[in-house]
C-alpha cells in the first residue's frame, strides 16, 4: 500500500495496514512520513511587504496590514483596510495573484512522489471567515453580520468568488486535496452561532466540497477552538477530514458521535501539553486521542501534530514515536 492509497483508503474509512502519518518536521524524519505539501507551484505578485513571522509590519497579498511584536508569529490586523462595510470603493480582491500562478511544476511533484499531495496552509487555503476578518477587523464583522449590513453580503461574495477560483484552479492539477482553514470556536463555544454560521457560511463550505469532489479531490479542513456544534454540518457538505483543537472539547462524545463519519487530522492539545507537558503526558494525550477516535476502528485518523514558537522537538518526538508504538501494537495483534 502505498502512502497515498494508506491516506486515501484512511479518508473514506477503509481499512488501512497502519495509521497514516502527516509528519513534515525535521527533527522526527526516522518516522513515517505519508503526506506531503504542494511546493512546486508560484503565486501572483500580490500587495505583500515584509516577511511573515518576522517582527514587525508587514502587508499580505490582499493589502492588509499585519504587527508582529516577535518573531515566529503571524502578528495582528491593526487597522482594517475596509473602514466602511457600505461603501466598498474600488475593492476588489487581489485577481492578480491566480491570473498570474504557475502551477505547471506540480505535475511533476505528484509523479515523483508516493505521497499524498494536499495544497495547504496560508494563502492556498480557502479561508472566507478569516479572510473577511483581516479586511474588516473581528469586531466590525460581527457587526455587519448580525445587522445583515449590504455591505457585508457584497463582500462574503467577493472574498467567496475567489476563494471558488483559487479551489477551481488546484483541482485541475494532480494534486490529492485542498483545503480550508477557518477559525471558528472560542475555547468553550463558537464564535458565532451556529445558526448564523449555517446561514452565511455553510453554503461556501458546501460549494469548495463539491468542486473538489467533482474533481476527484479530497478536501481538509482546520478550525481551532471549540467547534463540536458545527460538525454534523460539516460532515454533511462533504468535508473529507477534520483538522481540530479535539482537546478543547469533549473528545469521547467526538468519536461516539461522528467516529467512521469524518476522518480525523489529528491533532495533540497545543495550548498545554505540547508547549508544557512530559514526555509522558504527551505520550498520554496520543493515547486518549486514539482511544476515544481509533477504538472500535482501525481507520479514519491521520496522526498529525503540528510546531511552534512554544513546541520544542522534544515534544514532537514524544507525539510521532508514541504513534509509532501504537502502529506496532496493531501490527504485532495481526501477526
Amino acid at each position: 500500500m502505498t502512502s497515498r492509497q494508506r491516506v486515501i483508503r484512511a479518508l473514506e474509512q477503509q481499512p488501512v495496514d497502519r495509521i497514516p502519518f502527516d509528519n513534515p518536521h525535521p527533527a522526527c524524519r526516522q518516522f513515517y512520513n505519508d503526506v506531503e505539501r504542494a511546493s512546486q507551484f508560484t503565486y501572483g505578485k500580490g500587495f505583500q511587504k515584509g516577511v511573515y513571522g518576522k517582527k514587525g509590519t508587514r502587508l499580505d497579498n490582499w493589502g492588509c496590514e499585519w504587527q508582529s511584536g516577535e518573531d515566529g508569529v503571524a502578528g495582528e490586523i491593526k487597522h482594517a483596510l475596509i473602514q466602511d462595510i457600505n461603501d466598498l470603493g474600488d475593492f476588489q480582491p487581489p485577481w492578480r495573484v491566480l491570473d498570474q500562478a504557475d502551477l505547471s511544476g506540480l505535475s511533476a511533484q505528484c509523479r515523483g512522489t508516493d505521497r499524498f499531495v494536499m495544497a495547504a496552509w496560508d494563502d492556498i487555503s480557502a479561508q472566507p471567515f478569516q479572510r473577511m476578518q483581516y479586511l474588516r477587523g473581528t469586531e466590525q464583522l460581527f457587526m455587519d453580520m448580525a445587522m445583515e449590513e449590504p455591505g457585508f453580503f457584497k463582500l462574503l461574495s467577493m472574498v467567496h468568488s475567489y476563494y471558488v477560483r483559487q479551489a477551481k484552479m488546484w483541482c485541475e492539477t494532480p494534486i490529492d486535496a485542498i483545503h480550508i482553514e477557518d477559525d471558528w470556536g472560542t475555547q468553550y463555544t463558537t464564535l458565532i452561532s451556529p445558526d448564523m454560521w449555517r446561514k452565511y457560511f455553510k453554503p461556501l463550505y458546501r460549494e469548495y466540497a463539491e468542486i473538489a469532489h467533482r474533481a476527484g479531490k479530497k478536501i481538509v479542513m482546520h478550525s481551532d477552538g471549540y467547534t463540536f456544534d458545527l460538525m454534523e454540518d460539516l460532515i454533511e457538505v462533504g468535508i473529507d477530514a477534520l483538522n481540530l483543537q479535539l482537546f478543547c472539547m469533549d473528545m469521547e462524545e467526538i468519536g461516539r458521535k461522528f467516529g467512521g463519519r469524518v476522518a480525523f487530522w489529528g491533532e495533540i492539545d497545543r495550548q498545554y501539553l505540547l508547549p508544557f507537558g512530559t514526555d509522558d503526558e504527551i505520550r498520554a494525550g496520543v493515547r486518549k486521542v486514539k482511544k476515544a477516535l481509533l477504538d472500535g476502528r482501525d481507520t479514519g485518523v491521520v496522526a498529525m501534530s503540528f510546531e511552534g514558537k512554544d513546541i520544542s522537538d522534544r515534544a514532537l518526538l514524544a507525539v510521532y514515536g508514541e504513534w509509532m508504538e501504537i502502529c506496532r501494537d496493531k501490527q504485532e495483534a495481526n501477526v
